[in-house]
């Protein structure tokens, strides 16, 4: 009969496939302030699966939030939050208070939320414009969104950019790395497998064998490949009509 494939196995969702929680240290997002106030960084630390240093804020009473650190911000420094803070980097500020221009992280999708946007080392997202009380922010991917103006955002970008500049070198890092994150890996191919141990594995060369296109009722075992999909091949162009006449 062979043994199950490994789709099926990380479908089943074990504890050797999921993200460690191991090394976590709390969640990141936006101090609950009824008015504005001022925190102090009293560390900077490193999370696990996170690309970016978090920053502890202590703000009056003892009360420790973590916010994603931008870059230049050190221990010891004093971090404003609310509409009144100044405009410097790493203070957190309504996009309604941010001049247009200016580059800023970690942006609330709706205000109160803590933060969605642009979190990732090296990330900045830029303040293209405001009207209606809503803003216009140009993100890293290109895209233009318009996000309320009581969002919050943090002034500058995130640290840690560069990092994916200095390649693993080993297999073992980028194991680790991945580990981290809950990401399988290494990915082995199902062509290069065993018949026993996979669908389109076997044969005299590495090949499917069959249809990858898989139907969405397909039993446990064989839902492999594109599952149930709309089309598959290459796309086409339409030729024109001055293509034809030509």
């Amino acid at each position: 009969m062979g043994k199950r494939i490994l789709q099926r196995r990380r479908g089943k969702g074990g504890i050797q496939f999921r993200a460690r929680t191991r090394g976590k240290i709390a969640p990141v997002r936006y101090p609950k302030l009824a008015a504005d106030a001022k925190g102090i960084v009293r560390s900077i630390l490193d999370e696990r699966g996170r690309s970016a240093p978090l920053a502890q804020l202590e703000f009056d009473k003892g009360q420790f939030v973590y916010i994603p650190a931008v870059s230049g911000l050190s221990v010891g420094r004093e971090v404003e939050v609310g509409a009144t803070a100044q405009l410097s980097t790493g203070n957190v500020l309504p996009l309604a208070s941010i001049p247009e221009g200016t580059r800023v992280c970690n942006i609330e999708l709706r205000p109160g939320d803590g933060g969605k946007l642009v979190r990732a080392s090296g990330g900045s997202a830029i303040l293209f414009s405001k009207a209606g009380g809503n803003a216009f922010l140009k993100l890293p991917s290109g895209k233009n969104i318009l996000v309320d103006g009581r969002c919050r955002a943090i002034v500058g970008e995130i640290a840690g950019g560069g990092r994916l500049e200095k390649s693993f070198l080993r297999a073992g890092p980028r194991h680790h790395a991945m580990r981290a994150k809950g990401i399988p890996y290494p990915r082995m191919r199902g062509i290069a497998m065993a018949a026993v141990y996979h669908p389109f594995g076997g044969g005299r060369h590495q090949h499917p064998g069959k249809s990858t296109s898989t139907s969405r009722n397909a039993p446990p075992g064989r839902k492999v490949g594109l599952i149930a999909p709309r089309k598959t091949g290459r796309k086409r162009l339409a030729r024109t009509s001055m293509e034809v006449k030509e």
